[in-house]
């Protein structure tokens, strides 16, 4: 078999063609030091730290993950959107509620309906950003390795505020339903109800044992709150 020269010079273009090719593979595969470099932000900065911990990466950080700063996102994300459209409205809501004195609660009806009201807002916000997050994570592809340490860190910024959140919401709809009522009762039975400063004076003993009936219900139901807020709190200091 004959080989010309220009047969030998095509030869050698394809040997040097892939001998670039696989130095290109070889220099050009940052995924793994990508993936070790986010799983050990996730583990040192969010699962070792007590608490709900979502701190937000350095510029340095950032390109050090690579794509994988796009599945840190989500987690920010949530929570960026949690706090602006949930745990900043929901101070305001519990302002608007507070009880100040069983006597004023028939004058402050209006006020109490309408942090009644935004709390359903509250719920439905809540429900959002969490079927959004629970959809982008949905989507992600995951090595097994980082799937296994983000999964946990997703559970702890994501999935475990938002059940422990969504806990405050009975209790609250309880107190604001039963402080309503009470409210209610109170202005249909005002000829037999003296109110002077902040005691209710009762002329009637039936209307004074369904006052404290309902009153000891609310109680029950301030008290759901303080548990699940004392929950929350824990959740948060990681204590």
């Amino acid at each position: 078999m004959h080989i010309t020269s220009a047969r030998i010079g095509r030869f050698r273009a394809l040997c040097a063609c892939l001998v670039f090719g696989l130095l290109l593979a070889a220099c050009g595969s940052k995924e793994p030091a990508q993936r070790a470099a986010f799983i050990g932000f996730l583990q040192a900065r969010v699962l070792d730290k007590p608490g709900l911990r979502v701190p937000a990466p350095t510029a340095e950080e950032k390109a050090s993950f690579g794509d994988y700063a796009q599945h840190y996102a989500v987690i920010a994300d949530f929570n960026e959107g949690m706090n602006k459209s949930v745990s900043q409205p929901m101070t305001q809501v519990m302002a608007k509620g507070a009880l100040r004195s069983v006597a004023d609660l028939a004058a402050r009806r209006d006020d109490i309906q309408a942090a009644k009201q935004g709390l359903g807002g509250l719920r439905t916000a809540l429900d959002q950003e969490l079927a959004k997050a629970d959809g982008a994570r949905a989507r992600l592809q995951q090595p097994d390795d980082l799937k296994a340490v983000y999964d946990k860190a997703y559970e702890k910024t994501v999935s475990a505020p938002a059940a422990t959140f969504k806990e405050v919401f009975p209790a609250l709809d309880g107190v604001f339903d039963g402080a309503l009522a009470l409210g209610d009762y109170i202005e249909k039975n005002k000829a037999k109800i003296q109110v002077s400063g902040t005691t209710l004076r009762v002329t009637d003993p039936a209307v004074q044992a369904e006052l404290d009936r309902m009153l000891q219900a609310l109680n029950g139901q301030s008290k759901a709150i303080n548990a699940a807020q004392a929950k929350m709190q824990a959740m948060v200091r990681g204590s």
